[in-house]
């Protein structure tokens, strides 16, 4: 609903979120346009979005997003009224400007050898794609929005199904000086996006 609510299409990536070469050629061919731009918003879709491209008979460009919260704010770049190499170049400037991260429950213990950081249930916090904070949910939370609210002027909050606080209590997590934006996601995954 949000990437719809600012002119782009979604592709259901069914039960694993990846969706195949295939189905990305489908979705391709299905767009209302002869000039296409594609953000895999996973590094494991990327591969599969360049074959696609390639394959397709349209002019497609391919963004390499490489989360969700990524590519939503390069697809607010996007402008119908230019050419799918120019949009291409705009989003992937968005994208150096943006920093990720997420907040979740640990799906498991940690295997690291020794003493476990954390336990399955805990709340674990990633900045890009790397471990940043663990433990209790909201000093999770807190550290990583400090570490995303560095340099920033905004951060996008993205709450997914299950989030075991409330907006508020979020609200008041975040840095002073730094806007934050609180949307409604419903993503299994993730307590929050970021």
């Amino acid at each position: 609903e949000l990437f719809e609510s600012i002119g782009a299409r979604a592709l259901d990536g069914g039960a694993t979120l990846n969706p195949s070469t295939y189905e990305l050629l489908a979705g391709i061919h299905d767009a209302p346009a002869e000039e296409v731009v594609v953000l895999p918003n996973s590094p494991n879709v990327v591969m599969a979005a360049e074959r696609a491209a390639e394959l397709s008979d349209k002019d497609v460009r391919v963004v390499g997003s490489r989360s969700m919260q990524a590519g939503l704010a390069a697809a607010v770049a996007l402008d119908p009224s230019r050419s799918c190499e120019d949009n291409a170049a705009s989003m992937g400037e968005a994208l150096t400007h943006v920093r990720t991260g997420a907040v979740t429950g640990a799906a498991r213990d940690d295997a690291a050898e020794g003493t476990p950081r954390f336990r399955a249930g805990d709340a674990v916090g990633f900045v890009e794609e790397e471990l940043v904070a663990w433990g209790d949910v909201a000093g999770t939370l807190e550290t990583v929005l400090a570490e995303l609210s560095r340099e920033a002027e905004l951060v996008t909050l993205i709450e997914g199904d299950g989030a075991p606080l409330g907006g508020d209590q979020v609200a008041g997590l975040a840095p002073d000086g730094v806007e934050l934006e609180y949307e409604r996601g419903d993503q299994a995954a993730y307590w929050w996006l970021i």
